[in-house]
């Protein structure tokens, strides 16, 4: 009994020290949420991309670099686009416009059946031409085995899904890859009443693929990241207390 106990008082203490941890985790936040009663959410401040803890450079495989060449007496450079400077972006700070357009639509019906049976039954009619067992005295036992097996499955599943979001955010050029390629980071924050949607992209693009106007759609976004939610009085009803959320993690019934 004191070893089962020996036993059972690490897992409490375990269970009392990560309740703690979330507690201290969320206190910040719900300090912050306690200051903001009765005010709209504050929108978060302008900052540098890459300033931020989790922003990593992209580092693809490149191309060797081709020297730009020039023809003798032009004013003309092989490559260029245009004869006088070009308005879209390209460089480190320039901003362009990205046409978020997603119209998704998945439609999949499955259905799986499977049955098996199996009888097997073995037995012995006599023992090298005796009724009973030598020594034992006793009668040969018609059934040695006699097995039963059925099994079935019938499994279905269905996805039908929908979704649609169009609507259009300026992106920051954060860097600039060997090749020419764009890696872009744009983030706008809309606050109706005391609820903000937030719209995240960002990913990699093609100088090519920027129209004369300076947009591009979503659609030619390499390594494409689009992140669209919010935060306010109507997400916090919609979301389960954090309380709940951390037993529903780590209960295991």
């Amino acid at each position: 009994m004191k070893a089962q106990s020996m036993r059972v008082f690490p897992v409490l203490r375990q269970f009392v020290l990560a309740t703690a941890a979330a507690s201290l985790l969320n206190g910040c936040a719900m300090l912050d949420r306690i200051a903001t009663i009765g005010r709209p959410p504050p929108l978060t401040a302008i900052d540098n991309p890459t300033a931020h803890p989790g922003y990593q450079p992209v580092s693809l495989p490149m191309p060797t670099a081709m020297p730009a060449s020039y023809n003798p007496n032009s004013l003309w450079r092989n490559g260029a686009r245009a004869f006088f400077k070009d308005q879209r972006a390209h460089q480190v700070g320039d901003i362009l416009t990205v046409k978020v357009n997603i119209t998704d639509k998945a439609i999949i019906d499955n259905e799986t059946k499977r049955s098996r049976a199996s009888t097997e039954d073995s037995g012995i009619t006599n023992f090298f031409g005796r009724s009973k067992v030598p020594i034992m005295n006793t009668g040969v036992p018609t059934r040695i085995l006699t097995t039963d097996s059925s099994t079935s499955l019938d499994g279905k599943g269905s996805v039908n899904r929908s979704e649609a979001l169009q609507t259009n955010v300026a992106a920051v050029v954060t860097q600039v890859l060997p090749n020419g390629n764009l890696v872009i980071q744009g983030k706008q924050e809309i606050r109706v009443n005391f609820e903000i949607r937030e719209l995240i992209v960002g990913g990699i693009v093609r100088p090519e693929d920027i129209e004369s106007d300076n947009t591009i759609d979503s659609t030619k976004i390499a390594q494409a990241r689009i992140a669209y939610g919010g935060r306010g009085q109507i997400t916090d009803v919609q979301q389960d207390p954090w309380g709940q959320q951390f037993f529903q993690i780590v209960l295991p019934f």
